[in-house]
């Protein structure tokens, strides 16, 4: 045989091979037949078997995603820049009430319709625009995860304390000091994100019961920390965490607009990444009230709560510290420890606090941030990642920020992700205003699934060029103010200053508004002609509800499945 031949028959083995293990690596529910690049049995509009959280859910799942150790540390971004305590609870207040505004108008997609964020997003963006909302989602969510593992890792360090009070002797530190970590903390990190695991594997709609126990436990701990922290303060009182006095603010910014800044840029910044994807959660309720209700009452409220007690636990525990200010629940058990190590009591009570404190990491890591990169994840790869690929994929990846570097620096940390709104603001405004403005609240969802121009959300070559000049009109002007919230040794003039603290909500309003003209002005006619056909926004809604829930899962009916994406089927006219 001709060496020719001979190559071109290996080549054929090799390219066989290669499509033999890609077809492995698909998905279980996929299908050559069902699977397009734009739909899995993930990310398809949730069926009524699947739609299984009511009120109690989203409720737990509020308590998890608002009291923890990031919350909790929201007065350390506020009070050491100038706000007196009662000021910066004032903040914390009017940030949360209207973060859950902004949360509640997000998720009506969600709630109604039963898509997730990436799919809503193509609504908005086009079927290959969206790539830009769910990538910054996806970095987001990498982000998050790491440093937020990396607490919990923290809180498992102060278990092993417990057991030991001399661990580091115990666990030689083998790390460079550019790491800023000790190598017993690496091995409380490796641990958390080992017990971590097995949840990520848990489908979101049987999330319940872990709400309830996680939720449980969490709410348990911190207010047995706050009694004790009040109940065990001593005569002298609280520290001057706690004052009617605080230091004046720096430069020029004035008291009421640092209170902007604390309302706006920390409180509202802190939980933008939330809003953002709240379509992801709101998907799965049983109604649509159980959504929206809980996000209205139970947001603010937790998020309030879990704020108001670090302050206090912080000032309560500070004069046993010589005047220090100890934010981190973790450091502070820590502290106590090191403090008494012959204490069997002290090492109990703090073992048991970590305890708990790891149950709230994990409560708040896997579903707010594993989870949601596995959603975002499985939007962009569908034929090859699913929710559980993708929430493990995100849990590994995490590593690479180093989020050990990223906890050194907590407060700083979080003041600079907060400023990350000044991109999340602009497209929570468009997806509001897309949503209610634009499609008057009527979302063909066949057409969410379609790559080209049978589809309404193709656009211009897949991209909605109108979402591009919203957003930089959204977000340019505060790109002086936060390139000098990270770098502080950059100065900008007072005005762009107090721009870049309204960030969020000038990104949201200006974003939305000129999203909306820019449609009215320049209308994508085959989305015009979908919004103004004869059918009512309910009749959309209850038409593409029953449509989808009549499909069911892809492994009931593959063929069915295969109708609903086909675009041939329109919604009849009323």
């Amino acid at each position: 045989m001709p060496s020719y031949m001979k190559r071109f028959i290996t080549k054929l083995h090799i390219s066989e091979s290669a499509r033999s293990w890609l077809k492995r690596l698909e998905v279980p529910q996929s299908s050559s037949k069902v699977l397009s690049r734009w739909i899995n049995n993930d990310i398809r509009p949730i069926e009524a078997k699947r739609r299984t959280w009511v009120f109690s859910t989203f409720s737990n799942s509020w308590l998890l995603t608002n009291i923890n150790i990031s919350t909790y540390l929201t007065g350390s971004a506020l009070i050491p820049l100038g706000l007196t305590w009662w000021r910066a609870i004032i903040s914390i207040v009017i940030g949360n009430l209207l973060s859950a505004f902004f949360c509640v108008l997000n998720s009506l997609p969600g709630a109604y319709y039963n898509l997730g964020f990436p799919v809503v997003s193509r609504m908005v963006w086009g079927m290959w625009g969206s790539q830009f909302a769910i990538w910054n989602r996806i970095f987001l969510s990498l982000v998050w995860y790491g440093f937020t593992a990396w607490i919990g890792g923290e809180c498992v360090y102060v278990i092993l304390q417990s057991w030991d009070p001399d661990l580091d002797q115990h666990i030689p530190n083998t790390l460079a000091e550019i790491t800023g970590t000790t190598s017993a903390y690496f091995v409380g990190y490796v641990v958390f994100m080992l017990i971590s695991a097995p949840f990520a594997w848990i489908r979101p709609h049987k999330l319940a019961p872990f709400f309830y126990f996680a939720s449980t436990v969490t709410i348990v701990c911190f207010l047995a920390l706050l009694i004790w922290a009040l109940a065990t303060m001593g005569p002298e009182g609280f520290g001057d965490t706690i004052s009617d006095s605080a230091p004046p603010p720096a430069g020029t910014t004035s008291v009421g607009w640092l209170m902007v800044y604390g309302i706006v840029t920390t409180t509202i910044g802190a939980i933008s990444a939330g809003i953002l994807n709240q379509n992801d959660y709101a998907r799965f309720a049983a109604r649509p009230r159980h959504a929206i209700l809980s996000q209205a009452i139970n947001f603010p409220i937790f998020s309030i709560v879990s704020s108001v007690i670090g302050i206090l636990v912080t000032a309560a525990t500070q004069n046993r510290f010589g005047g220090e200010a100890v934010w981190n629940p973790p450091a502070l058990l820590s502290r106590l420890i090191a403090a008494s190590p012959n204490s069997s009591g002290t090492r109990a009570a703090c073992c048991f606090a970590a305890m708990g404190l790891v149950v709230s990491q994990i409560g708040i890591n896997v579903p707010g941030n594993a989870l949601s990169g596995g959603f975002d994840l499985a939007a962009t790869f569908p034929r090859y990642i699913n929710i559980r690929r993708g929430a493990y994929i995100t849990m590994v990846l995490s590593v690479v920020v180093n989020p050990w570097q990223l906890a050194n620096t907590s407060t700083i940390f979080l003041t600079v992700l907060s400023s990350y709104s000044v991109f999340l603001g602009p497209m929570v405004g468009m997806m509001v205003s897309s949503y209610l403005s634009v499609n008057k609240r009527k979302i063909n969802v066949d057409d969410l699934y379609i790559g080209g121009s049978k589809g309404i959300y193709w656009y211009t070559a897949g991209i909605n060029w109108r979402s591009i000049v919203a957003f930089f009109v959204g977000c340019a002007p505060l790109l002086p103010g936060f390139i000098s919230a990270v770098n502080l040794d950059i100065t900008v003039p007072v005005g762009t200053t107090h721009l870049y603290d309204l960030s969020f909500i000038y990104g949201f309003v200006a974003s939305g508004l000129v999203y909306f003209l820019l449609h009215f002005i320049f209308p994508a006619r085959a989305l015009e002609a979908f919004v103004k056909n004869d059918m009512t926004a309910r009749q959309t809604m209850s038409h593409y509800r029953a449509k989808w829930d009549a499909v069911g899962g892809f492994g009931v009916d593959e063929g069915v499945a295969v109708q609903a994406v086909d675009g041939s089927m329109t919604p009849p006219k009323s």
